[in-house]
């Protein structure tokens, strides 16, 4: 108390000004600052330090923010982007570039500067390594993107306020190339793999530039719970069932493309926890999505078969390609930027306006510009299905994972209106925590509730459900919801997760697998125990009745 007394006095006496210069007979202010700013950083580390930017809250207690002893906030890399709004990413464990319109901002480890469009300016506070996590100064973040600040001692509390003009934060044109953020261009050669391809690329471009990985298209393609060929194409939904079942991936080295073999063993080196789905050509998304994380994975219509085709809609002095017929898309990239100046002169076909997306084909660099090539706005199916991997771990975030759904979201299931009650049915194979659960939002704005069942017996037990977690999804996609409690079953007992689903204006809002067509012909209905209900009293099987398997997977730690 007596520390936050003296601030005090010091800043009244400051406030003055002129030549009564009261503060030079208080004897406080003449403490070192290497003395006096420690102690009043400790006094606001000790209680609830909260950092407000914009309606986001962040605090010591929940997100680790902390002021050092320069009287700056500090603020993990972690929460950068989310909080500030802004793309956050660390080059060479040592640079951290933050980018917002077409302001650049870098900060370079325990460096009292910071560079601003390749400028650079003095800073009090550099960027700090502190556990394993890295830091910089809310203040610097900040003024250097747009926004207003402002320290609060009596609420022990700082307010930043994005005071930019404009409503994006994009700028007119963006390149991963030139951020050491897209992957190798790769060439799928004569196999209708586009779809691994290009949902492993994908993963390793939002990797980068923290981490360089090569993953291999040819354990996907092999090793999924599918009837397919590599000569047979496939699709996003494939891919996102391979990853969120934990089936990969595995490297390149392990398993090189194109050999006719895979081994069977292999284990996934991440786990993927979490896929968005952007629909209906939300460009602005896109773009969005492609700044904060990194490539984003679509479709077109491709009229041309491979590097050496020519088509009308593909202008080759360019790199340029639009199509605009019936044709529903047939081949799978990766998007890695746009440019919303690209003449419209460049494409072979008449467009209304200039702009483009930059693509990475998988047809090797003899396509394009080194493999990469512009797709125009005006395309018609560019961006009508978007894939963005949002949730990347390492293989040891958990210990386990129980699931029947190896093919993943194959259908949907539902009672002709928004919400179902679903529950699985899985038994403990050690003591263990329940600690999350997987499932699929089939469309935008889905809310959810979660339950755990102990000690099921019969469907009876599920109205015995402990509530675990609740909330909304902004976006389709798979998602991990970690649980608000722990819940602890012990070996060999039968245990539910329940899951309540709205997806406004859907009539099947629960996704499922089943046995579809000669693709999904392996799908196995004896792996699985699951229930659905209208009201969540009266239950039917999934697999008996509907003959199908919930998408609805839970993980634990031993």
């Amino acid at each position: 108390m007596a520390v936050l007394l003296l601030l005090a006095a010091l800043v009244k006496f400051n406030s003055h000004g002129g030549k009564n210069e009261k503060v030079e007979s208080f004897r406080g202010a003449r403490l070192e600052q290497g003395i006096w700013n420690p102690l009043i950083a400790a006094n606001v580390n000790e209680k609830t330090l909260t950092l407000m930017v914009d309606n986001r809250e962040l605090t010591n207690r929940e997100d680790g923010i902390y002021m050092d002893g320069n009287l700056n906030i500090m603020v993990p890399f972690s929460v950068l982007r989310d909080s500030f709004h802004c793309s956050a990413h660390l080059y060479d464990e040592n640079k951290l570039v933050l980018e917002k319109h077409s302001d650049v901002v870098t900060f370079q480890l325990e460096e009292e500067q910071v560079e601003v469009n390749e400028k650079k300016e003095k800073i009090t506070s550099p960027m700090a390594l502190v556990n394993g996590e890295y830091y910089v100064a809310a203040k610097t973040v900040a003024e250097k993107l747009s926004f207003n600040y402002n320290w609060n001692i009596a609420k022990n509390q700082a307010i930043a306020v994005n005071s930019a003009e404009e409503d994006s934060i994009l700028p007119l044109k963006y390149d991963l190339r030139d951020r050491q953020r897209a992957p190798d261009v790769k060439n799928q050669g004569p196999y209708g793999t586009c779809w691994a391809f290009a949902a492993l690329s994908a993963l390793e471009s939002i990797l980068l530039p923290e981490e360089t990985c090569g993953f291999s298209p040819d354990h996907m393609t092999l090793q999924n719970g599918f009837a397919r060929k590599q000569t047979e194409g496939g699709e996003y939904t494939m891919g996102m069932a391979y990853l969120t079942a934990w089936q990969g991936p595995v490297y390149e080295k392990d398993d090189p493309y194109g050999d006719g073999k895979s081994e069977e063993n292999l284990k996934p080196v991440k786990h993927v926890q979490e896929i968005q789905l952007l629909d209906g050509k939300d460009f602005e998304k896109i773009k969005e999505s492609v700044f904060w994380y990194g490539g984003v994975q679509t479709a077109i219509y491709s009229a041309l078969q491979d590097s050496a085709a020519n088509s009308p809609y593909y202008n080759s002095k360019e790199h340029a390609y639009c199509y605009a017929g019936a044709e529903k898309p047939n081949h799978e990239i990766l998007i890695i930027g746009w440019d919303d100046t690209y003449p419209k002169e460049n494409f072979n076909l008449e467009v209304e306006d200039d702009g483009a997306f930059l693509c990475q084909n998988s047809w090797g660099e003899e396509f394009g510009d080194e493999g990469v090539f512009y797709v125009s706005y005006y395309d018609v199916n560019i961006g009508l299905h978007s894939v963005i991997y949002t949730g990347i771990e390492e293989p040891d975030n958990y210990s386990r994972i129980y699931q029947s759904d190896l093919c993943g979201w194959v259908g949907q299931l539902g009672y002709d209106k928004e919400s179902l009650y679903g529950a699985n049915v899985y038994t403990a194979q050690s003591e263990e925590a329940l600690q999350a659960a997987g499932f699929y939002a089939t469309g935008k704005e889905t809310s959810y509730e979660l339950y755990v069942v102990r000690n099921f017996e019969n469907t009876d037990s599920l109205g015995k459900r402990i509530k675990v977690a609740e909330g909304s999804l902004a976006n389709a996609g798979y998602y991990t919801i970690e649980f608000e409690k722990e819940c602890r079953v012990e070996e060999g007992e039968k245990f539910a997760i329940l899951l309540y689903i709205t997806t406004p204006g859907s009539v099947h809002p629960m996704a499922v697998e089943y046995a579809a067509d000669d693709l999904t012909e392996h799908v196995d209905l004896a792996d699985g125990e699951g229930y659905i209900s209208s009201n969540g009293k009266k239950w039917e099987s999934a697999e008996k009745d509907q003959k199908c398997n919930l998408c609805l997977k839970v993980y634990s730690n031993k």
